[in-house]
């Protein structure tokens, strides 16, 4: 007897979730090694389904540039911009010698899929050692890091079953046919509900309104975040970025959100969150 998509995607979850809370926990080379693993193969997907748009890019320089410049965040040796330049430069130079199909397009998207998951990889290596290792404090990282990941755990499942029970009014047709207003608003509050719930669980030491201005980011930009993907699959003219986790499409299609609410998170909290 083969098990329902529904049965197969709560086994899948109930078997990584304690593990990407685990390493949350842990956090440092544990959690900066998940980090690369979902930025590499969602890096790998991007660049698998951007072959339909004749592209080919250049996924062995993509996936060394994101493993260096996640672990650089993580034990910084080399200036940012220093890095992102020379990986420029070296792709250039090899696209000179590739000679594959189109010269523009291969740079193109290439460039656009190492920023995209260079710069959400690293926000969320530096979400994670926002406090420091010292004390209490490092553990106060991992207890942010459980808040966030419930937090766009609740807002999606409340988009998606609010969304599914009283979706009337299409939220973008043109990338998302299926997602409502109504999903959007519920899992826009629920999102702030959540942080409220875990800023009395876990995270006592972020005030009230710093705790509602993150439920406001992740309501808001980890929905864009699954909308902006979804463009993306939808102009490759895929339904999945792969079929790597059952139930649950790609690495891409269940980080989504996570990756792409990382920045904003981070840089409201290096200026609200100390």
């Amino acid at each position: 007897m083969s098990l329902s998509n529904t049965a197969i995607r709560i086994i899948v979850s109930v078997i990584a979730i304690p593990l990407i809370l685990g390493v949350s926990y842990l956090g440092g080379w544990f959690f900066t090694i998940f980090v690369a693993a979902i930025s590499l193969i969602a890096f790998y997907e991007f660049a698998a389904f951007s072959k339909s748009k004749s592209a080919l890019v250049n996924i062995p320089l993509g996936l060394l540039g994101l493993l260096i410049i996640i672990i650089n965040q993580l034990k910084p040796v080399v200036d940012f911009k220093l890095l992102l330049s020379l990986w420029f430069m070296l792709l250039l130079i090899i696209e000179l010698f590739r000679n594959k199909q189109s010269a523009l397009i291969n740079l193109g998207i290439t460039t656009f899929g190492f920023l995209y998951f260079a710069l959400m990889g690293s926000s969320l290596i530096a979400i994670r050692e926002f406090y420091p290792n010292v004390n209490q404090f490092y553990t106060q990282g991992a207890f942010l890091m459980f808040s966030i990941l419930g937090t766009i755990w609740i807002c999606d499942s409340a988009a998606f079953f609010f969304g599914t029970a009283l979706g009337k009014h299409k939220l973008f047709p043109r990338v998302s046919p299926k997602k409502s207003w109504e999903g959007a608003i519920f899992g826009f509050l629920f999102a702030i509900l959540s942080m409220i719930l875990f800023q009395k669980i876990f995270i006592s030491f972020l005030s009230m309104g710093t705790t509602v201005g993150l439920g406001i980011i992740i309501g808001t930009a980890g929905q864009i975040g699954d909308l902006v993907e979804s463009l993306l699959k939808r102009d490759a003219g895929v339904k999945d970025s792969s079929n790597l986790i059952p139930g649950h499409g790609g690495i891409f299609d269940r980080f989504d959100s996570l990756l792409f609410s990382a920045p904003f998170i981070y840089y409201y909290l290096y200026y609200f969150g100390r």
